[in-house]
């Protein structure tokens, strides 16, 4: 089957328009000191702009507002959006209201939509969604505390999650919680929708992280607490016990998405490295003469493009297939694209000697957010798990106890083979 990544030359516009948006426009937000009315005011200016430009929210199909593109096209778009982390906000496109706005797209009943999904594109509110537990392990949600229980037309709710994602400034959450603890593993849980101020609903604080720096204005990591929560029967997203396939859904899409915003951000650390190796002098030359560094230049070049080529493959796939079909590819990327990125801001940073260091430039904080990439939706040991097992059932098992390629074993099985034609010339000598 052949692979076809290409787009078509109106697309790639589009494409030039927002490298110069991000490089002009939302690259000076990092670095603004402003309030958070006169920042949103700002950020609501440039979104109006998106929009104008038809490409506000263009993960959601064209009848919720959105271009429906698929995810080559959103691939691309989300690798100029990695350059800065305003970008996705400035573009409609953030975590986790992406996400959750896909999961409403999906699964969300026409009240639902109404309600929460068309103010959500809008950017009138906000979402978290609040799934991981200090008491267990992210990466095996199956085993989940948090129960929600039917009481007449309504769902009481008791749990306590954290690291929900905007969790102190979400209009809405998305919960997932056991309803059906007697199920199989993964059809226990259901998924629910939490207005922010329903009573019993206790954000205690946003926890702090290595990453600091620009989660301003509220965001950040909540640690969050659901104390019999009361939510109307109609709440339930989707079906009853569904929620990890819901979850799913949400979440393979959304790792092309990471995977394609992390070079966006290697690409800038990797301009940044190449301009200051050819700018610094040491030893009687520029940086960029010295082997070391330019090995550093190769590396960074071939590993970001074996990334970028893995992900838009896996978006190709999605896009022709389906997520369930790219779950291979998805943990692939997954995992390679963290280490690429960390590798590049890595190299950058050395190069920039104690400038990479310090915070006058923005390479230390991108070092710190590069972290969390092996961690958050499915540490890297969880995602070359999944790929290992995926290849192996591609595999059997030899019979015997030897290699199959036992090189003597294939020499008496080739004479075998071949052992007429060779007392033939044998007899010919």
């Amino acid at each position: 089957m052949a692979w076809d990544f290409s787009t078509e030359p109106e697309f790639e516009k589009k494409l030039e328009w927002m490298r110069e948006f991000v490089r002009e426009e939302v690259l000076p937000l990092e670095v603004l000191e402003a309030d958070e009315a006169t920042f949103t005011r700002i950020v609501r200016s440039l979104q109006d702009e998106v929009k104008k430009q038809g490409m506000w929210a263009a993960h959601l199909p064209p009848d919720l507002g959105g271009q429906g593109w698929g995810q080559v096209k959103l691939g691309l778009m989300h690798e100029i959006d990695g350059m800065s982390p305003w970008a996705p906000q400035v573009f409609g496109n953030q975590a986790p209201d992406s996400g959750n706005s896909e999961v409403l797209a999906m699964f969300g009943t026409p009240e639902q939509k109404e309600r929460w999904l068309h103010p959500l594109l809008d950017g009138r509110i906000r979402s978290a969604f609040s799934m991981t537990e200090p008491m267990h392990a992210g990466a095996d949600p199956v085993n989940m505390s948090t129960t929600a229980v039917l009481d007449g037309d309504e769902w009481v709710i008791n749990g306590h999650k954290w690291f929900t994602s905007n969790g102190m400034i979400a209009d809405v959450l998305l919960v997932m919680a056991v309803t059906d603890p007697d199920a199989s593993p993964y059809e226990r849980a259901s998924m629910f929708l939490v207005p922010a101020d329903t009573p019993g609903v206790r954000r205690l604080r946003n926890i702090p992280t290595m990453a600091g720096g620009h989660e301003r204005f509220g965001q950040g990591h909540s640690e969050v607490k659901y104390e019999d929560v009361r939510i109307p029967r109609e709440n339930l997203v989707g079906r009853r016990g569904r929620a990890f396939e819901i979850a799913q859904a949400r979440l393979g899409p959304g790792r092309i998405h990471h995977c394609m915003r992390w070079l966006g951000q290697a690409r800038r650390a990797f301009d940044m490295l190449c301009e200051r190796a050819l700018q610094r002098e040491a030893f009687g030359g520029p940086l960029a003469s010295k082997q070391t560094v330019q090995n550093w230049i190769a590396d960074s070049a071939a590993e970001m493009q074996a990334a970028r080529l893995l992900t838009l493959h896996a978006a190709w796939v999605i896009d022709q297939q389906g997520a369930a079909a790219a779950r291979r590819e998805i943990s692939l990327i997954k995992f390679y694209g963290a280490k690429v990125l960390h590798d590049v801001i890595d190299r950058a940073i050395q190069v920039h000697g104690s400038w990479g260091y310090a915070s006058d430039l923005p390479l230390e904080e991108m070092y710190r957010h590069a972290r969390a990439a092996r961690i958050y939706d499915g540490p890297d040991e969880v995602h070359r798990q999944s790929v290992a097992r995926s290849v192996l059932r591609d595999y059997r098992r030899p019979d015997g106890w030897l290699p199959r390629e036992h090189v003597p074993t294939r020499r008496d099985a080739a004479r075998a083979k071949f052992a007429q034609l060779l007392e033939e010339a044998t007899a010919n000598l």
